[in-house]
């Protein structure tokens, strides 16, 4: 559904990101993950079309994105969230879904309409006539959500939603993750909550440095030696082969 070829930028005398391919298949859940300042976001910024590559290409379902505007990409149904969710404080939740909405839905009471239903459907239901501004961070985190999917995404692109959650509320963002995608939605996620990835995405991609060095199933990322070694410096590999153990129990990378 998503193909990714040879993507990079530089910031200045910054490689953020070098040469990165990757694909995302028609509905299922992919990570992308690695240490601070691997260049993870800024891919995404990239994929979604805010920031443009210096070489490249990115296409959707065989269409070529990678010079299209975010709000053009959008309509061709790739979507993303930020890491940092920035409502609009002063409308309520449901308008502040709204705006999603009319991406499609050119009727303000059609639009207001699908708006309340997917936040109903979010958990959001007693909370859509509060203003934004109220929301705890786990309700910003379920209103960021459902921005985007008031846009009707095909691809939905997501940017650590469960950072800052507590492991109740990291517990039903999980699940709210996993009827997205029977509901038809592929996802492709960056996320620091290593057990997340490792319950959620069928394959994993694993930047360090903005560049590629693994990808694979949750499970042959973890006892990948250049990963552990990427998470937890020289010599972690061999130190953790003694003890049996994985950087997925014990690192969580943010960035």
């Amino acid at each position: 559904m998503l193909e990714v070829r040879g993507l990079s930028k530089r910031f200045g005398g910054l490689q953020a990101v070098r040469d990165v391919d990757l694909d995302v298949a028609a509905g299922s859940i992919t990570a992308l993950i690695g240490p601070n300042g691997a260049g993870k976001t800024t891919s995404f910024a990239m994929i979604a079309g805010f920031i443009r590559p210096d070489a490249g290409r990115v296409a959707l379902e065989g269409r070529a994105i990678t010079a299209l505007r975010p709000d053009r990409i959008a309509a061709h149904g790739l979507v993303r969230t930020f890491q940092i969710t920035q409502p609009f404080g002063g409308l309520s939740v449901a308008e502040n879904i709204r705006i999603g909405a009319f991406l499609h839905v050119a009727e303000p009471a059609a639009a207001m309409a699908a708006a309340r239903a997917i936040g109903t459907r979010l958990g959001l239901g007693p909370l859509l006539d509060r203003p934004a501004a109220s929301l705890t961070v786990a309700g910003r985190k379920r209103l960021e959500l459902a921005r985007a999917l008031a846009t009707q995404p095909r691809l939905l692109l997501l940017d650590e939603v469960m950072a800052g959650l507590n492991p109740a509320e990291i517990g039903e963002i999980v699940g709210l993750i996993r009827e997205i995608r029977t509901a038809g939605v592929t996802i492709l996620l960056i996320e620091h909550i290593m057990q997340a990835v490792a319950s959620l995405a069928e394959r994993v991609y694993v930047l360090a440095e903005g560049a590629l060095i693994a990808t694979g199933s949750p499970r042959e990322i973890a006892e990948n030696p250049a990963v552990i070694e990427a998470y937890l410096g020289h010599g972690a590999a061999a130190r953790l082969a003694r003890t049996h153990s994985s950087p997925f129990d014990q690192a969580a990378p943010h960035g």
